[in-house]
C-alpha cells in the first residue's frame, strides 16, 4: 500500500470538517439534551474570558484557557453561545487540519492516513463527550479536543515518516499539541508527554526532539506575555486544589475497575496483544512506546467522566502503521501481519459504539424537533440561540428521603446510613436534592431577588455546586470564585450575599461549604427567605 494521494486525502478531511461543523451550524442554535449544570459552568468561563478575565487568575477552574478560548472569541464578536460553541469547534478543526494532513501524509499508508484524519476530526466537531447515549451535549469537550491533540503528538513521535524527513515541521507539531494539552487539560499533558518525547529520543529523532521543545516554550512564553508571570503560579494552585480536594476525586470507575472490569477487560487485552505483537514483529521501539503509553491511557481514561477509552482509536492507527512489509512469523507460527491487523480490527470494534456516537451527534442535532426546547437562559437576548429540552429546563423535579412515622420504615432508617443532616447557625436545613430544572431553578431565584432590590450589582457565595446565577440577571461574577464549586471558600471575600439554597443540588457540597464558613468564624445575618433560599449578608 502506498501513500495517498495529497489533494485527495486534504479534500477528504475538508470534506468531513464541512460535513461536521456544517451539521452543527446548520440547525441555527445548539438544542442540549443533557448536562444543563456542565454547560451553564461552561457558559461562565467562557463569557468570563469574553469579559477579559483569565482562569486561574480571575477564577477558580482546573480547565486550562485553550478549552474556552475558541468559543469566548466569538461571544466577543457578539455572537451568542451557541452559535460560539459550534464555530468554536469548527476553528479548531481548521487549526488542527494542516498538522494533521501532514502526519497523515507523511507516515501512514493506505486507508490509514483517513482514518487517522477522520478520527480526529469528529473528535473535535462533535456535539457529544461519547459512550452510547445519544442525548446531544458540549459537556466535556475539552476531553475530546485533548484526545485528538494527543493522537496527533502520539502518531508525529511514535511512527517515523517517510523521505524526505522534516524535523521542523514533526517538532512544531509535537511542541504546539503538547503545548495545547497543557493549556487545555493537564491530565493529558502529565499522561502522553513523556512517552512521546521517550519516543523520539529511541528513534534518535534529536532535531524533532528539540524543535519541539522550542515549540513548547514559544508557546509558553507567548502565554507569560499575554497573561504574566503569575498566571502559572495561579494554574498550578488550582491543580493543587483540584487535586487535593475529595468533591470530584474520581468522576467514574474506580481506576482498577478501568483497566480490568468486564466492561473494560477487552480493550485492556487488545492493547497488551498489540504491545506484545509489536516486539515479536521487529518494532521493538513502537512496542515500547506503546507499553510506556498504556499507563497514560489508563489514567486519562480513570480521570474523565464515563470513563471510555478513546485511545483505542490511536491504539488501531499505530498497529496498523506497524503492520510488516512482508510475511513474518513469530515462535508460535501467526503470521504477523494477520495478527496485528486483527488486534487493530478488535480495538476498532471496541472502540465504534462511542467513535460512531460521536460521528453523527451533529447530524442528528440537525434532526431535532424543537418543539420540545425551550431557551436555557430564558431573558438573554445575546444568548437566545442555547436551548433545554422543556423537560429538563422547566421540571423541577427534587429527590427526598421517604418518610413514614410510625411504620416498620423507621427501623431500617438506622440502617440507612444517610449522611447527617446539615445544620446552619442552629437550624437544620432540608434533605432535599434538586435532579433537573436547574435553569428554571437558577432564573426563579434571580427573579425573586430582583423584584426584592438585592440583586443589581451584587454578587452572591451559592453554597452548592454551581454558582450559575449571575448568568440569569442583573447579578455580578463572583470576583476570584469558582464556577464549579472543588473546595474551600473561593471569592467568598468579593461576596455580598450567602445564598442557601433548601434544596440544592448536591446537600453534601451545601454541608461542606457552610461548615467551612463556621470553621473560619465568618459571621452572616440572615436577611432574606424563601421556600427556595436563605439569601444572608455579611455581619
Amino acid at each position: 500500500m502506498g501513500r495517498a494521494n495529497p489533494t485527495v486525502l486534504f479534500g477528504f478531511f475538508v470534506a468531513v470538517i464541512v460535513a461536521i461543523c456544517g451539521a452543527s451550524l446548520a440547525k441555527g442554535g445548539f438544542y442540549l439534551g443533557k448536562h444543563e449544570g456542565d454547560t451553564l459552568h461552561m457558559m461562565q468561563i467562557v463569557l468570563r474570558l469574553a469579559d477579559g478575565q483569565w482562569p486561574h487568575k480571575d477564577f477558580m477552574t482546573p480547565i486550562g484557557v485553550m478549552a474556552f478560548a475558541p468559543f469566548a472569541l466569538f461571544v466577543k464578536l457578539g455572537s451568542g453561545i451557541g452559535t460560539s460553541i459550534m464555530m468554536g469547534q469548527a476553528i479548531v478543526s481548521a487549526v488542527f487540519l494542516p498538522a494533521v494532513w501532514w502526519v497523515a501524509h507523511s507516515r501512514l499508508r493506505g486507508v490509514t492516513p483517513y482514518l487517522f484524519g477522520l478520527f480526529i476530526f469528529v473528535l473535535i466537531g462533535a456535539l457529544v463527550h461519547g459512550e452510547a447515549q445519544r442525548s446531544v451535549s458540549i459537556s466535556m469537550h475539552y476531553n475530546r479536543w485533548a484526545w485528538a491533540a494527543s493522537f496527533l503528538a502520539i502518531v508525529t513521535a511514535v511512527v517515523v515518516p517517510s523521505n524526505p524527513r522534516r524535523p521542523i515541521v514533526d517538532g512544531a507539531i509535537v511542541g504546539l499539541s503538547l503545548a495545547f494539552l497543557l493549556l487545555t487539560k493537564m491530565t493529558y499533558f502529565v499522561a502522553f508527554a513523556p512517552p512521546v518525547m521517550l519516543a523520539l529520543l529511541l528513534r534518535r529523532a534529536y532535531s524533532t526532539a528539540l524543535y519541539a521543545v522550542l515549540a513548547g516554550l514559544l508557546v509558553l512564553a507567548a502565554m507569560t506575555v499575554l497573561a504574566g508571570a503569575d498566571y502559572w503560579t495561579a494554574y498550578a494552585r488550582d491543580l493543587l486544589s483540584v487535586i487535593s480536594s475529595d468533591i470530584r476525586a474520581q468522576p467514574g470507575e474506580p481506576f482498577g475497575a478501568v483497566v480490568g472490569a468486564p466492561a473494560y477487560i477487552g480493550a485492556s487485552l487488545a492493547l497488551m496483544a498489540g504491545i506484545i505483537l509489536l516486539r515479536q514483529s521487529g518494532e521493538s521501539v513502537g512496542g515500547m512506546v506503546l507499553l510506556l503509553l498504556a499507563p497514560g491511557f489508563f489514567y486519562v481514561t480513570f480521570q474523565n467522566f464515563a470513563n471510555d477509552p478513546q485511545w483505542l482509536l490511536v491504539l488501531a492507527i499505530l498497529l496498523l502503521a506497524f503492520v510488516p512489509k512482508r510475511e513474518l512469523r513469530n515462535g508460535l507460527g501467526w503470521d504477523m501481519r494477520a495478527a496485528i491487523k486483527i488486534t487493530a480490527a478488535v480495538a476498532l470494534a471496541l472502540a465504534a459504539p462511542s467513535f460512531f456516537n460521536l460521528a453523527y451527534s451533529p447530524f442528528r442535532h440537525l434532526k431535532i424537533d424543537t418543539q420540545s426546547y425551550t431557551q436555557l437562559i430564558p431573558r438573554s437576548r445575546q444568548h437566545s440561540d442555547i436551548f433545554g429540552t422543556k423537560t429538563r429546563v422547566a421540571r423541577t423535579d427534587t429527590r427526598t428521603p421517604l418518610k413514614a412515622p410510625g411504620t416498620p420504615l423507621d427501623a431500617y432508617e438506622k440502617l440507612a446510613g444517610r449522611e447527617p443532616p446539615t445544620v446552619f447557625k442552629g437550624e437544620t436545613l432540608p434533605d432535599c436534592q434538586l435532579e433537573i430544572g436547574l435553569p428554571a431553578w437558577f432564573d426563579s431565584i434571580v427573579v425573586d431577588m430582583e423584584t426584592a432590590g438585592l440583586a443589581k450589582g451584587k454578587r452572591l457565595f451559592a453554597a452548592d455546586l454551581f454558582s450559575s446565577h449571575w448568568l440569569f440577571g442583573s447579578l455580578e461574577p463572583l470576583k476570584n470564585g469558582a464556577p464549579w464549586y472543588y473546595g474551600g471558600l473561593p471569592g467568598i471575600e468579593s461576596a455580598d450575599y450567602l445564598l442557601v439554597p433548601l434544596c440544592p443540588v448536591l446537600p453534601r457540597i451545601r454541608g461542606q461549604i457552610l461548615e467551612a464558613i463556621e470553621d473560619r468564624g465568618l459571621e452572616f445575618n440572615e436577611i432574606r427567605r424563601t421556600p427556595l433560599y436563605i439569601l444572608y449578608e455579611p455581619g
